[in-house]
């Protein structure tokens, strides 16, 4: 805004400079007195609008209509500026007109001027830097976002903030599971391809879900949502892609034993994360810094603790809980050893759960709250109601039931005083 406000100052000064020159030289004389007979009579006039206020009209209207045609508002469609400009030149023509009947002459060629000019430069200049920003956002987002994504950036659609700046954002860390065991069983040629295939499968997915694409690497790739696009149901976005990412590897394995040897995590958390284009730097590159971002790194790495393969922070389930059905897991450390945060496992869309899916995940969630009271033998009770079919394997309720098959054992045996 401030810099929109300084730009305006300066294109109004120069074109009122421009036009008091023109109109000083008599450059515009003939023009002038064409325009001033079409509208008003010079002769039949008794009073004449001063130079001074000319100037003044001059300022104020370059002023005006470069504000405006900078403003973020007007940024879209080049159309609305122009549109102003016919309005503002009609009625220039029509306060003319109006001033002669009153045997006032009021010369409105200098302000139409200013007006054509001001919006000459402000569209200009528009464009000049629609250019840097298209030159920088090729730079910070090639292949780091979908084609549909790229074009809405490089178009203008989402505003390239060139300055630091904070989102709101939804991290999706992945990486393959037991990496190096995996590594260790398949040798360094064929591990590199897993990882090149899991890389490719795994970004372009995540790209096609509306994410951005902070890394991918040896050590997982990394997605961020609700980046560059401030998009307000970014959790819920992540969290789809995510599961529908599981479900895309599962059907690889079952189909055609595609990946059979590997499976994959997933850790899923939402906050606020710092962007900040450096552009100083000898090729452009873009700075981004947050909690979030080492959390999910963490949340995907505990999955190996519990069996799990998604794991989502609490700031995530808050955001998704009217369009996931999750239950609880455990609580983990933060950034700093102070922080705890409860992490939660993802296990359908509201939409596709059934009913004892539900049920399922209650008894499982009353399971886990009796836990943590350490009432061990009615936990043990609600873990077995949260059991499925013999078919169905539970990583995460087997973790709970054999941390609790001992206590419950223990309290069974101890005879009651």
């Amino acid at each position: 805004m401030k810099r929109s406000l300084i730009t305006a100052g300066i294109i109004g000064v120069v074109v009122t400079v421009i036009v008091g020159a023109l109109h000083a030289s008599k450059l515009m004389l003939g023009l002038e007195t064409t325009a001033g007979e079409l509208v008003s009579r010079y002769a039949s006039a008794t009073r004449v609008v001063s130079e001074k206020w000319q100037y003044v009209f001059v300022l104020l209207l370059a002023l005006g209509v470069a504000w405006l045609g900078l403003s973020p508002a007007a940024a879209g469609p080049r159309g609305r500026t122009r549109l102003l400009a016919v309005f503002l030149l009609i009625e220039l023509l029509g306060l003319s007109w109006v001033c002669s009947l009153y045997r006032v002459f009021f010369q409105p060629l200098p302000s139409m001027f200013a007006v054509v000019l001001t919006v000459i430069a402000a569209e200009g200049w528009i464009v000049f830097l629609r250019r840097d920003d298209s030159h920088l956002a090729r730079s910070l987002f090639a292949n780091r976002l979908s084609k549909k994504e790229f074009r809405r950036v490089t178009g203008g659609t989402i505003s390239l903030n060139a300055d630091p700046k904070t989102y709101e954002v939804s991290v999706v860390a992945c990486d393959v599971a037991n990496k190096f065991e995996v590594a260790e069983d398949s040798g360094p040629s064929r591990f590199a391809d897993t990882m090149e295939r899991f890389l490719r499968d795994t970004g372009d997915r995540l790209l096609e879900g509306g994410g951005y694409l902070q890394a991918a690497d040896g050590e997982g790739v990394v997605a961020i949502f609700g980046f560059p696009d401030g998009a307000l149901d970014h959790a819920e976005k992540a969290v789809r892609v995510a599961l529908d990412l599981i479900q895309h590897f599962r059907q690889q394995r079952q189909n055609n034993g595609e990946n059979a040897n590997y499976d994959i995590w997933v850790g899923i958390s939402s906050g606020g994360m710092l962007a900040a284009p450096m552009k100083d730097s000898r090729s452009p590159a873009l700075l981004t810094s947050g909690e979030p971002i080492e959390l999910a790194r963490r949340f995907c790495a505990a999955n190996d603790l519990y069996g799990s393969n998604i794991l989502i922070g609490t700031r995530t389930f808050d955001l998704v809980s009217n369009a996931i059905v999750a239950r609880p897991i455990d609580f983990v450390n933060g950034v700093n050893s102070q922080d705890r945060h409860e992490i939660y496992e993802p296990l359908w869309l509201v939409s596709e759960a059934r009913p004892e899916h539900i049920a399922r995940r209650d008894f499982f969630w009353s399971g886990v709250v009796l836990y943590r009271e350490k009432r061990w033998a009615e936990a043990y009770t609600e873990f077995q109601k949260a059991r499925g079919s013999e078919e169905e394997d539970d990583p995460p309720l087997q973790f709970y039931l054999r941390r609790l098959e001992p206590l419950a054992l223990q309290l069974t045996e101890t005879p009651l005083e």
